[in-house]
């Protein structure tokens, strides 16, 4: 069940991704990324209440809001670099590191101990993940626009995946309403300069907005179940397998090529699943 709920987190999270990149090319990221999460937290708190709490302590509350610290950064830098970059290379190489940084505190500081096969299917993910961002030019390797946004975002999504994974069974949703909280004040102060913009948006925009910073949420929520249920390496790996859905909606919709390496990349994040799955 909680590779399902992990894999169900990764759909939604590649949604979201993919039509928020979308709306940040029409708008500024930064706004956008504010308004996302005041959506989500408007969502968040209307249904929270309706949401078991059987024990909710304050440290549930206090890794939530750490969390939201990790997805305003990562959310801000993420948007940024797909308002300029190709969304078949950015989002991936957020994933490397939002994966790579809390595998390696899993095991070595939470105690994880993934089994063999799971191991494996990590092994084939983190790879898989960087070929998937890697493109090629006339010079070689490289990496395209938006690669330093990726950077910073990723460290940003690690943040968020290790500390919401610390909240207790019994808080229900109030960390992910803490963790919007957070988010927003922690977007507010980088979108000061932009937030004249606002007046700009319609109201299609703004709605479409916070209906994406909505379905993050739901894909966080998701993300949190599957972390309680099982090690916090694999809630994090399959997850992060979320680059799937805007690469191939990049390609099919948005008409972006996808290179040999690229697909190679794919082929090995089919297999990460599968065997993370089995194990």
């Amino acid at each position: 069940m909680g590779a399902i709920l992990a894999l169900g987190s990764a759909l939604f999270y590649g949604i979201a991704d993919y039509a928020g990149g979308l709306l940040s090319r029409r708008a500024d990221p930064t706004l956008i990324a504010l308004i996302g999460q005041v959506g989500a937290l408007i969502l968040t708190l209307a249904v929270a209440p309706f949401v078991p709490t059987p024990d909710l302590q304050l440290q549930d509350v206090a890794w939530g809001a750490l969390s939201g610290v990790g997805t305003g950064m990562g959310m801000v830098f993420l948007y940024r670099g797909l308002s300029h970059g190709s969304m078949s290379v950015v989002v991936p190489l957020v994933a490397v590191g939002g994966t790579a940084i809390p595998v390696l505190i899993g095991v070595t500081l939470l105690g994880d101990r993934p089994s063999a096969l799971a191991w494996l299917g990590i092994a084939f993910a983190i790879p898989a993940l960087w070929l998937i961002s890697v493109t090629r030019s006339r010079a070689g390797a490289t990496h395209a626009s938006g690669a330093f946004d990726a950077l910073f975002s990723s460290l940003g999504i690690a943040l968020q995946y290790i500390a919401l994974a610390q909240a207790g069974d019994g808080a229900g949703l109030w960390p992910i309403v803490a963790g919007r909280v957070a988010a927003s004040i922690a977007i507010l102060p980088l979108a000061r300069r932009t937030l004249s913009g606002f007046r700009n948006l319609s109201l299609s925009m703004v709605l479409a907005a916070a209906l994406i910073g909505g379905t993050a949420a739901l894909a966080l929520t998701l993300y949190m179940l599957a972390a309680q249920l099982q090690l916090t390496t694999i809630a994090v790996v399959l997850s992060s397998l979320y680059p799937v859905i805007p690469v191939l909606l990049g390609i099919t919709l948005l008409r972006e090529k996808l290179t040999g390496r690229q697909i190679l990349g794919l082929i090995g994040a089919g297999a990460a699943v599968g065997l993370i799955t089995l194990g």
